[in-house]
């Protein structure tokens, strides 16, 4: 079923879903189905799992040179939406990127995520890579996440980029893009923000999903907008608790959002790593039932291998 199909048979009621990281390479389907388990109680429809882009390490040759080497860390994202839809008959969004695949490998990818009978995907830009000073799309692939929209969208429609084919067989994929509360670093501005936003729903999309945020205010402004600009499809909060001393810092800088001053306050006067959980959990919480009193699609959770945590979040809301 498609997640606006589910957003519908919900008549107003707010859902929860997950989403998780594939394994490090050499990893096991036993270590996502360890993090799944306990969070399959809450009845989540879906569940969304992130795709990554390859990254470059250095190798040194028999000769003595190094050589530049491109490898995926978390490879395995179609074969985990299968196990995932085999174990819990529940649907599986995997994230698709522009980065790091060309437009016939998107293709392909689709096809195969067609075949599985998945009909909901999450098309992203991507990253840039670790050293790399800004984006860079793959030679023959996208460069923004509006054309990834719209070769999906096209193929929803039997067009597919092999010219020989006029009329091939429909897909039937319900789009998901991302949304930033706080726009996207590489916006000059929300108006720009919103006018990218606009264009993805008009070339097919069907819902958002937010980047974090730790003020709800954030979310709230930010529909606001979108309904003030035209953009009336569902746009889902993502939610994820900061659990640890050092993601003050790290969090801030790697999503480019801001932290409110209260909860860095409560934060740092916590003194046991329990403790620092314990305000991060119930700072979440406090969010979490806030936006579910306001009526929101769904509670979207960034479980990052940590479901113990996002467990006791749920619990407290439902």
């Amino acid at each position: 079923m498609k997640v606006t199909e589910y957003f519908e048979k919900a008549q107003g009621q707010t859902l929860i879903s997950f989403e998780i990281l594939p394994p490090l390479k050499g990893g096991s389907m036993q270590d996502i189905f360890k993090g799944l388990d306990p969070l399959m109680e809450f009845k989540p429809p879906f569940i969304d799992v992130t795709y990554h882009r390859e990254e470059f390490i250095y190798k040194q040759n028999p000769a003595g040179f190094y050589e530049k080497v491109a490898i995926r860390k978390r490879p395995g994202t179609v074969g985990i939406c299968a196990a995932i839809m085999n174990r819990y008959g529940v649907d599986a969004v995997p994230h698709l990127l522009c980065g790091g695949f060309t437009r016939e490998q998107t293709e392909d990818a689709l096809i195969d995520l067609n075949f599985l009978n998945v009909q909901n995907v999450l098309a992203l830009r991507g990253d840039a890579r670790q050293f790399d000073s800004k984006f860079e799309p793959e030679p023959g692939g996208h460069e923004f996440a509006l054309d990834l929209v719209k070769q999906i969208d096209d193929m929803n429609h039997g067009k597919y980029l092999d010219l020989n084919i006029e009329n091939g067989q429909r897909t039937n994929f319900c789009i998901g893009i991302a949304g930033y509360p706080e726009k996207h670093f590489e916006a000059p501005n929300i108006e720009s923000e919103l006018a990218w936003i606009k264009a993805k729903v008009d070339a097919g999309a069907n819902y958002i999903v937010t980047q974090m945020f730790f003020d709800n205010k954030h979310y709230f402004d930010y529909v606001a907008n979108c309904r003030a600009a035209g953009i009336n499809i569902p746009i889902v909060p993502g939610l994820k608790p900061i659990t640890k001393q050092y993601q003050l810092t790290s969090i801030p800088r790697h999503f480019f959002i801001d932290l409110p001053e209260a909860l860095v306050k409560e934060f740092n006067k916590a003194e046991t790593p329990e403790a620092r959980r314990q305000v991060g959990t119930e700072w979440c919480s406090a969010q979490s039932k806030e936006l579910k009193a306001a009526g929101v699609p769904c509670l979207h959770y960034y479980t990052m291998g940590d479901a113990p945590t996002i467990r006791k979040i749920v619990e407290s809301v439902y």
